[in-house]
């Protein structure tokens, strides 16, 4: 499969990835590489990452726990002090092996650290190939906030190889496909057709579909690396998407959603609000709709709980000058910035929300 040029970088894919890895680990020289994993990556993915990696140089494996309850300044100072007591130097190299929690983490982790040391990441999941790894955005959360803490920096290398999905639970897999499912709605129907017919079970057949999205990923942020415009389109469902994964995360008495099956729900509020305030049409927002909801299960709602959501969307990082911004569309494949919605529409949303679920 063909490489992707980034702009610092390429991500390459499968056996010549390895090649790639390999050649820039010679051309490097570091001084020791780590290798950050958590304890699944550690059981599932380490061994098989070794066997393909050629080269001499000191190889040391920090281990985190999983889950996004620890991607914070915890887990970070933990991993600095590890560091430290391994004489980690600038010269040294940090190799991120894991999903989204690992690549965010270890990627802020890298950059500072000694004022910033290289990091490579080599994405395990499918949401952490399609969106996480890619694009630079590293940092970690604040409490219950996503992603509140963080720096812009690009990897050495990301490389991604579609076999490590196999070991993932189908409930990851699902996840990970949401942010293909926004892909296709922000980029282009053809995009979108193509993946709302695919199985994300079917992993042979997917390859292509991931290189796809890291190609339509890549274009934007080629554009506006920083996010001072179109790459904020990547965030469509994501301002109460994230709002409702750090609601459901904090509360005791919720069971905790996965960031995709959060995201879903984002979009499908996100299609009812285009079509409230934009010209994006009813019958295309319910098919978009309909077709996002069968690959999720319902998330119920009560009024408290969109009340609390309300509230934390004044969190969300596309906001300025203490007004909340929504990413909404006019058609697929034409997003549009800087919405303004009432807090009324978005009950509204909510309703349609459920009232869809029930169909």
């Amino acid at each position: 499969m063909q490489a992707i040029q980034a702009k610092d970088y390429k991500v390459v894919f499968g056996a010549h990835g390895y090649e790639n890895l390999n050649i820039l680990l010679k051309e490097k020289d570091y001084s020791i590489l780590f290798i950050l994993v958590d304890s699944n990556t550690h059981e599932y993915c380490l061994a098989s990452f070794l066997q393909n990696l050629e080269t001499t140089q000191t190889i040391e494996i920090i281990e985190i726990d999983p889950g996004e309850e620890f991607k914070n300044l915890e887990t970070c100072e933990g991993v600095w002090n590890v560091l430290s007591e391994l004489n980690a130097d600038r010269k040294s190299a940090l190799v991120n092996l894991g999903g989204g929690v690992v690549t965010d983490l270890g990627g802020f982790v890298a950059c500072c650290f000694k004022r910033g040391i290289d990091f490579i990441n080599i994405p395990t999941t499918l949401l952490a190939m399609v969106d996480a790894s890619v694009g630079g955005k590293t940092g970690v959360d604040l409490g219950p906030l996503k992603n509140q803490i963080g720096v812009i920096s690009n990897p050495e290398m990301v490389l991604v190889d579609t076999n490590y999905l196999g070991t993932l639970p189908i409930e990851e897999l699902r996840s990970g496909y949401a942010e293909m499912l926004k892909h296709g709605l922000i980029h282009s129907e053809s995009y979108w057709n193509a993946v709302k017919e695919a199985k994300y079970t079917e992993l042979e057949s997917l390859g292509e579909l991931i290189r796809q999205s890291i190609a339509i990923k890549n274009e934007v942020v080629l554009e506006d690396p920083f996010e001072q415009n179109i790459r904020k389109t990547l965030n469509y469902g994501h301002t109460l998407g994230h709002a409702i994964e750090s609601y459901f995360m904090e509360r005791k008495d919720k069971t905790r959603l996965l960031h995709g099956e959060a995201i879903s729900v984002g979009m499908v509020l996100a299609n009812f609000l285009s079509t409230a305030l934009r010209s994006l049409d009813k019958e295309t927002c319910n098919e978009t709709s309909k077709a996002i909801l069968s690959f999720y299960p319902y998330v119920n709602f009560e009024e408290k709980d969109i009340e609390a959501i309300i509230t934390l969307l004044k969190y969300d990082k596309k906001n300025s000058h203490g007004i909340i911004y929504f990413v909404l569309l006019d058609a697929i494949g034409k997003p549009v910035l800087n919405q303004e919605v009432s807090n009324e529409l978005i009950f509204n949303a909510f309703d349609y929300y459920k009232n869809l679920s029930k169909k």
